[in-house]
Formats: C-alpha cells, sequence, structure tokens
C-alpha cells in the first residue's frame, strides 16, 4: 500500500478536551499534584495525530504509535481548557512524522514529536495475537 498518494506534509489536526480530576498526575500516578498530567496530553498529543492520518487510510488500515519524545513545559490547573495539534512533518513509507503541540488557554504547554506506522489491522491483530 502507498500512503503518501494521501497522506501528504503539512496536514494538520486539532482537537481539544479539558483538565479534569481524572486526568491529574494525581489520579494517573504520574505525581503528587492536581494539575494536568503529562501522560494525558500526551495522550491527548497521539490522539490528535492517530484520528489525523485515519482520515486517509483505506479501509482495514489503521496506525499506531512507534515514538514519542515530549517535553511539558507549563502545568495546567483543573478546569482549564486544552487543545492538541499534530502537524505530518515526514512520510517515509508507512511511517509518519509528527510534530506535535499541546496548549492550555494560557497558551503553550507542551511540543515535541511523534511517530506513527500504517498498519494492515487484521495482519497486525494476526501477528500480535500469536504472541499468546
Amino acid at each position: 500500500m502507498e500512503i503518501t498518494e494521501k497522506v501528504k506534509t503539512g496536514l494538520k489536526k486539532e482537537i481539544s478536551g479539558s483538565v479534569t480530576e481524572k486526568n491529574t498526575a494525581i489520579a494517573m500516578k504520574s505525581g503528587t499534584l492536581p494539575v494536568y498530567a503529562t501522560p494525558a496530553m500526551m495522550a491527548l498529543m497521539e490522539q490528535a495525530a492517530a484520528e489525523l492520518v485515519q482520515e486517509y487510510l483505506p479501509e482495514g488500515w489503521t496506525s499506531v504509535g512507534i515514538a514519542m519524545s515530549v517535553a511539558h513545559t507549563s502545568a495546567s490547573p483543573v478546569g482549564m481548557k486544552v487543545r492538541a495539534e499534530a502537524k505530518i512533518t515526514a512520510v517515509d513509507g508507512r511511517k509518519i512524522s509528527y510534530e506535535v503541540t499541546a496548549f492550555d488557554q494560557s497558551g503553550e504547554i507542551g511540543r515535541g514529536t511523534h511517530e506513527r506506522f500504517a498498519v494492515n489491522e487484521e495482519k497486525f491483530m494476526k501477528k500480535t495475537n500469536s504472541k499468546k
């Protein structure tokens, strides 16, 4: 499958959410303060990237995350709205590279890179389930 026909550099997707008690560092066991957890921010970034590429993949295909490098640079309190943006920066065969950025209502809170790999769902799950 040649994904470069539809998946192009420069494509962007933004999604939003909010800081709740469920995604604080305390709740996610990644810290002791009631602030937006780094794993929650990274998940929002990854969700934006996954949803972006899914729009362009053929039926029966999806993408899986293979790498993420992110700095969480500013804390966000409970109740604040947050959003993440994913932008495709490179396509190398079935590997898609992204710039990911997260914001709260006061500005940027995190930035980094993410990589995903396009896979045939059936083949991927067959290989994965063979580990049992």
